[in-house]
């Protein structure tokens, strides 16, 4: 496709969200309607500062837990550092019909970057000139870019994309675990794009965009939650675990504000999950979906530390990713979780405390977000930052794992 067609798709999709704006597909996408049910679910995951906003972290991180079939920019090799607020983890979009069906699929993601992907798909990135207002769209290398995204929008295309309900493919599978695989385990029909398969379309990225709460603690502990959105966000669950124990508050639907309390720490992970499952097939997913959903993030939402875990109101998700699917299906379902990382005096504690004694293993687990950690006890402390890194190196190096660069 030439550029100024690329560039009129995004521009339609970014800026107008008109679907008249939309290339024409070829004729046999634009057939009638047919018996197609797509689902899709995701993550958003960001860090809370101190008045409750998402900050600047880590987004991309340096460790890679994904099959190396699975497609990488290779933004991690870049010289320049990615300054995003949200990471947008493993969304998972499914396919159902009752027959063979050719399907496009289109995302864009207006202030982020698409860093991962599998299938094959077609990937550009634009930038927006803030003060004439054209866009151009940028070159591999990315020369130029603007590194805090505000003004980059990432699109990804899957052209020609077969759903095939009574196949039965291989599907890539490497010797190694990953958290990748779980997301297989529902009904949906296999895909093939080229000579590769899957049961899912699967795309990660980093992005700079509002997120519709805020969540700060007081200084008596207590979760102060902010909808700075316009929709009602449908579960708000305020999660804890430290050492062998865990809790957690189910605050449900919250339009404007709430305040939660601390939960005990005497809660069971099968209730939650139980929960959780629940909520997401209330907002539209089938129930194999919401537990393969639940289970792939089952060691990330669950870990040591605190963190707000809420359902992102569906119009918000279009918003943010705008996605157009041909033919257009009959039924499609969008159900994304946020998870908001919150810096708690424990946690500061806890991360002092391993500083103090050396405790390599203590800091791996807050590994992902050591940084705003650090910068909330330890501002601008050289000494500390490497001490940090050497410390991390002998967690990787016991693990038997690369260490961060």
């Amino acid at each position: 496709m030439k550029l100024n067609v690329r560039l009129a798709l995004v521009l339609a999709t970014v800026l107008a969200l008109s679907a008249a704006a939309w290339p024409i597909a070829a004729a046999r996408l634009a057939a009638s309607p047919l018996d197609l049910t797509v689902h899709e679910w995701g993550t958003f995951t960001s860090v809370a500062g101190s008045d409750g906003a998402a900050i600047e972290w880590d987004a991309l991180g340096c460790k890679n837990d994904l099959p190396g079939f699975v497609n990488d920019f290779g933004y991690r090799g870049f010289k320049w550092r990615l300054q995003g607020t949200v990471r947008m983890e493993t969304p998972v979009m499914y396919f159902y019909s009752p027959r063979e069906v050719e399907a496009r699929v289109t995302v864009a993601f207006p202030k982020g970057l698409i860093t991962e992907w599998y299938p094959r798909a077609a990937y550009d990135v634009y930038q927006t000139n803030t003060k004439s207002g054209s866009t151009r769209r940028l070159e591999a290398n990315l020369n130029g870019i603007d590194t805090s995204l505000r003004s980059v929008t990432g699109t990804i295309e899957w052209s020609r994309i077969l759903v095939q309900p009574d196949s039965a493919p291989a599907l890539p599978l490497e010797s190694g675990s990953s958290r990748y695989y779980a997301a297989r385990e529902t009904d949906a029909a296999p895909l093939t794009v080229g000579d590769q398969h899957e049961k899912f379309l699967f795309y990660r990225g980093v992005g700079r965009f509002p997120i519709p709460l805020s969540a700060r603690v007081s200084d008596q502990g207590t979760l102060l939650v902010e909808n700075r959105g316009r929709e009602a966000v449908p579960t708000v669950i305020l999660f804890e675990h430290r050492g062998m124990h865990l809790g957690y508050r189910n605050a449900g639907l919250v339009e404007s504000t709430a305040a939660i309390d601390p939960p005990t720490l005497d809660d069971s992970l099968p209730q939650l999950r139980y929960e959780l499952e629940t909520a997401l097939v209330e907002q539209g997913l089938f129930l194999k979906e919401a537990q393969a959903m639940v289970e792939t993030w089952r060691d990330s939402w669950f870990e040591e530390g605190a963190r707000l875990i809420y359902i992102m109101p569906a119009h918000t998700v279009d918003a943010i990713l705008p996605l157009r699917v041909e033919p257009a299906p009959l039924r499609t379902a969008r159900v994304f979780v946020g998870r908001i990382e919150l810096i708690t005096s424990d946690t500061m504690r806890s991360v002092e405390e391993a500083l103090a004694n050396g405790d390599a293993a203590t800091l791996d687990r807050y590994r992902r977000f050591l940084d705003p950690i650090l910068r909330r006890i330890r501002p601008d402390s050289v000494e500390t930052a490497n001490q940090v890194q050497r410390l991390l190196r002998q967690a990787d190096e016991s693990a038997g794992a690369q260490a961060c660069r």
